[in-house]
């Protein structure tokens, strides 16, 4: 550790050497004009276009894609505060994914921000309290995942037709070939990449979700899933015992070339996949500029955001955002009691080896938190040889130390908190009493949290809502302080909406119609032959 920390306190002159290192790679030449290059946050030596990025979802050495140039391309504020959510969205991703043609763009813009939303707003801002909630629960399956995986099948369909990008490298030739989705979820990523990815021509997605530990409505949305190209199996063990399993799949060389052999490739739609963390950025933006037209700030004030978080992608968004010139003040990470990150950011170490806790807030059950590793990258100014060693020692040991001047860099913007069952119980109750809005376990992590942090005078807070209260009836309803004893999510969805006068989702309430699709169980061992036979299955192959 002593020579990592040598080694990261350059010299003035060794850090700009390494920056100028950096411009020099991170462009690549496509169809006469420069593109943005992405490479892995463990290695500078494989560089690919954002297509090819998206399209991979993962680096041929297991890293995250990353391009270098995050913080040199920052929207025009006054721009973005004149405009609405899919304008701003086209900046965004203009900006991050820059080998996409404004005519593509537009197009994946305006099938995934449509009629499928029950607000034109998209992710509306609403007063709750003293602060703000930032509503990312419209979409078709009511979750914040929604805003991601409504536009990334249409990024990798628009890809997928590029014979430029297929030609470009070959760990990317994907033109004409069948592109299977493989994603492990904690809850929500599961069912809003379902919806998104479902017929789409030349795709399939293979979905795994932990058995017995999302919530009943959860578990209906994705089991109950119509298309012909999906595939959903419960595995036996946690969230990251699948989400591990699925990232060997990405690594499995015999398991590649048998589906290479039949046509097929693997991607990701987790948001490893840097097509999923993009679309993210938007809100962050567009939430900014809705409260300059409420009058609550000025543009130019900066603003602090509290996330739930659990696999740190939703939060690392909003760093995004900030590198691209958004005036973030703080960015606070909400942690239920799996609370990993909390104490990483308090203490420089992260640590695994602990007790996985199931708790009323399913979807942040997570142990490790893979978007980290982005953070990891940027924080240490882009040491590549750094982020490798980490990402090694958590695999072997199970635990890393982040060198003191990184963890520094890093706490300039982020704080975090945690929050026990009991305490979000609590403030799901309170919120209601205080405030008459009705939020889910997940949103109350982060209130929770946020109400612990001192109020500076003039500081306008937003909090994150990421999903609705009515995906987790039961949960809700017992924090209200109501018996759920012999009822089940759709009664307990029933009382909570008669007892609030709230409606619920109809793509929820008429969830118990439907029949029951996807059985499957499987051991985390056997995930990459169900893949397999899922390919051969969709692809009759």
């Amino acid at each position: 550790l002593s020579l990592l920390n040598k080694r990261l306190m350059p010299s003035q002159h060794a850090k700009r050497t390494t920056r100028e290192t950096h411009n020099t790679r991170h462009v690549l030449k496509i169809g006469g004009f420069m593109a943005v290059a992405y490479h892995s946050t463990r290695s500078s030596d494989h560089t690919v276009l954002a297509k090819q990025a998206i399209l991979q979802g993962i680096a041929p050495d297991g890293g995250l894609y990353i391009q270098d140039s995050i913080d040199e391309k920052p929207l025009d504020l006054a721009k973005v505060c004149s405009q609405g959510f899919k304008a701003t969205a086209f900046d965004v991703l203009s900006a991050l994914l820059d080998d996409y043609s404004a005519e593509e763009l537009t197009r994946c813009i305006e099938g995934a921000y449509g009629s499928q939303w029950d607000t034109q707003a998209i992710t509306p801002v609403s007063a709750i309290g003293e602060d703000w909630l930032l509503e990312l629960f419209h979409g078709p399956t009511s979750a914040f995942k929604d805003v991601a995986l409504q536009m990334l099948p249409r990024l990798m369909s628009v890809a997928r037709e590029d014979a430029d990008v297929a030609g470009a490298v070959d760990a990317a030739a994907t033109a004409g070939k069948s592109i299977m989705i493989v994603t492990a979820t904690s809850g929500d990523t599961g069912k809003a990449a379902l919806e998104g990815f479902k017929d789409v021509p030349g795709m399939g997605i293979t979905v795994f979700y932990p058995e017995g530990k999302v919530s009943d409505i959860q578990r209906l949305q994705m089991v109950t899933q119509k298309g012909s190209n999906v595939a959903v199996c419960a595995v036996k063990g946690n969230f990251d015992d699948a989400q591990n399993a699925a990232k060997a799949i990405f690594a499995n060389k015999e398991l590649a070339r048998e589906l290479a052999g039949k046509g097929t490739v693997l991607s990701s739609a987790n948001s490893i996949n840097i097509g999923r963390l993009a679309p993210q950025v938007t809100y962050y933006f567009d939430a900014y500029a809705q409260l300059v037209a409420k009058g609550t700030i000025t543009q130019g004030q900066k603003v602090t955001f509290c996330v739930p978080t659990g696999n740190f992608g939703d939060v690392l968004a909003g760093y995004f955002a900030k590198e691209m010139g958004l005036p973030v003040d703080r960015l606070i990470v909400a942690s239920n009691s799996n609370k990993v990150l909390t104490d990483f950011l308090e203490t420089g170490i992260y640590d695994r080896r602990r007790a996985f806790e199931k708790t009323i807030s399913p979807s942040m059950d997570i142990l490790v938190s893979s978007n980290l590793e982005r953070l990891l990258y940027l924080a240490s100014g882009k040491d590549t040889e750094l982020v490798s060693y980490l990402m090694n020692q958590l695999v072997t040991k199970g635990v890393y130390t982040v060198p003191a001047q990184v963890m520094d860099t890093i706490r300039e913007t982020f704080d975090a908190g945690f929050a026990t069952d009991n305490q979000t119980r609590e403030t799901i109750r309170s919120t209601w009493e205080n405030c008459r809005v009705l939020i889910d376990p997940h949103t109350a992590v982060a209130k929770h949290v946020l109400d612990r942090v001192s109020r500076q005078a003039g500081n306008v807070r937003v909090c994150l809502s990421t999903a609705s209260p009515y995906k987790f009836s039961s949960d809700v309803l017992a924090a209200l302080g109501h018996s759920t004893a012999g009822l089940d999510d759709f009664a307990c969805m029933h009382t909570l909406a008669e007892i609030t006068g709230t409606n619920p989702p109809i793509q929820l309430s008429s969830l118990n119609d439907n029949v029951i699709i996807h059985t499957d169980v499987r051991e985390k061992e056997q995930l990459a032959s169900y893949v397999s036979e899922a390919c051969g299955r969709i692809f009759a192959c």
